[in-house]
């Protein structure tokens, strides 16, 4: 049975106003199905909320701000329906665009942070190991436990921004130790010399996401100096193909240090031999390009692109003179945009035809000038969703691949 502490009990009766009794009634219940014996402190959270899915979302949040309520810790947004420093670029319906707006700028009013951003672990700010948080957003979660080795279960709509105003969540899923031991192990052999990573990467985390499913994996051959953006990448695409929400790679991730340790010292439910073969197969199956087709666009950052990315890319396009002749989407941070600025590569990317979206993604609304035809990019979870969600069809490459085919308004496949 639930236990709650007195100040629980407080708000729930409607003592601290009645935005934050409501959010505790969604707490306590989720709490309830979820079997948690008690909540916990949270110290931030991070809202999926904010992207426009029509007008039950918005009421929702505007009952919150009617009442009077806050955010009760410090509160990150996720990508909205809108890039709102570049509104020009939006290209859909203009009513759905005006609610979308008034959905993002509730959420401000509630005191969140306009971050909008689907990597909230790019930003200045972000939880250490160990820390209790309650964040939405599939890539998020799985990178905040993952990589940081922060504490959170997966949350949604509704139950996130709940979450963020009663400061409580349930203690339960991953947030309890037990609960993180990996019980499906995947070796990667060779995985070094791999060309092409930060295909692979994503090629890994489809494979890993679809046969995991909702079990915590653990990795075992990933290189030592694995970085950050190929995490993110594994990581995406395990959440897309899977309910993947914490892995760990042996070596690699904080809380694994060893293969024991990752597994809690228990025997793991099966073993999973990875070859290239497998990780080309998976490859395959989300590329519907072919070498020499005619190419409308390329879009890479999904998620979010990181600074460290777009010096790869800066340095990428220099092997190149003029724009691209097929279009060139860059998703972004406005927190990544404002440091592209501070050092005078902003500036840069446009004079060389690249398009920086920020505060949205390109394969969740219409901002892109073709919204039909053939789109390349690196992303797995791109790839996965784009063809649905927007209707193009993808070409899956190399970032390397991307600017090639982007220059030559051509699919090129160089590995």
């Amino acid at each position: 049975m639930l236990q709650l502490s007195e100040r629980d009990k407080a708000m729930l009766n409607g003592e601290f106003g009645e935005g934050p009794a409501r959010a505790m009634r969604i707490v306590t219940r989720t709490a309830d199905v979820m079997s948690a014996p008690s909540l916990i402190d949270i110290t931030s959270a991070h809202i999926d909320g904010c992207l426009y899915h029509g007008q039950t979302s918005l009421d929702f949040v505007e009952l919150f701000v009617a009442a009077g309520a806050r955010v009760a810790v410090p509160t990150t947004l996720n990508v909205g329906s809108l890039d709102l420093i570049h509104p020009e670029l939006y290209h859909g319906d203009r009513s759905i665009q005006r609610d979308a707006q008034r959905l993002m700028d509730a959420h401000l009013l509630l005191g969140c942070e306009s971050s909008f951003t689907c990597a909230p672990y790019q930003l200045k700010n972000r939880p250490a190991k160990g820390e209790q948080i309650a964040w939405a957003e599939s890539n998020a979660i799985v990178f905040a436990n993952s990589v940081l080795g922060a504490r959170t279960s997966r949350y949604g709509d509704f139950l996130d921004l709940a979450a963020a105003i009663t400061g409580r969540a349930p203690y339960a899923g991953l947030h309890v130790e037990e609960n993180r031991a990996g019980q499906i192990v995947f070796d990667v052999a060779d995985f070094s010399r791999m060309a092409s990573r930060d295909i692979y990467f994503a090629a890994l985390g489809l494979l890993v996401g679809k046969v995991a499913g909702a079990i915590v994996p653990v990795i075992v051959g990933l290189p030592p100096d694995t970085t950050e953006d190929e995490l993110k990448a594994l990581g995406a695409a395990a959440a897309s193909s899977g309910a993947v929400a914490l892995f760990h790679a042996v070596g690699v991730t904080p809380e694994a240090p060893t293969l024991e340790t990752a597994l809690q010292n228990q025997a793991p439910l099966k073993k999973v031999e990875v070859s290239l073969a497998d990780l080309n197969e998976i490859r395959s199956t989300l590329n519907n390009g072919r070498e020499g087709d005619e190419l409308v666009a390329v879009s890479l950052g999904t998620p979010h692109f990181s600074l460290a990315e777009f010096r790869r890319l800066a340095s990428l396009l220099d092997a190149f003179e003029g724009k691209p002749r097929s279009d060139f989407y860059v998703n972004t941070s406005r927190f990544i945009l404002w440091e592209l600025e501070e050092i005078g590569l902003a500036r840069e990317f446009e004079e060389r035809g690249i398009q920086i979206v920020v505060d949205t993604c390109t394969y969740i609304t219409p901002v892109m000038k073709k919204l039909t035809g053939l789109v390349m990019t690196n992303s797995g979870k791109w790839a996965s969703y784009a063809p649905a969600n927007i209707g193009v069809s993808v070409a899956y490459g190399s970032m390397s691949e991307c600017v090639q085919s982007a220059f030559e308004g051509k699919v090129r496949f160089n590995g």
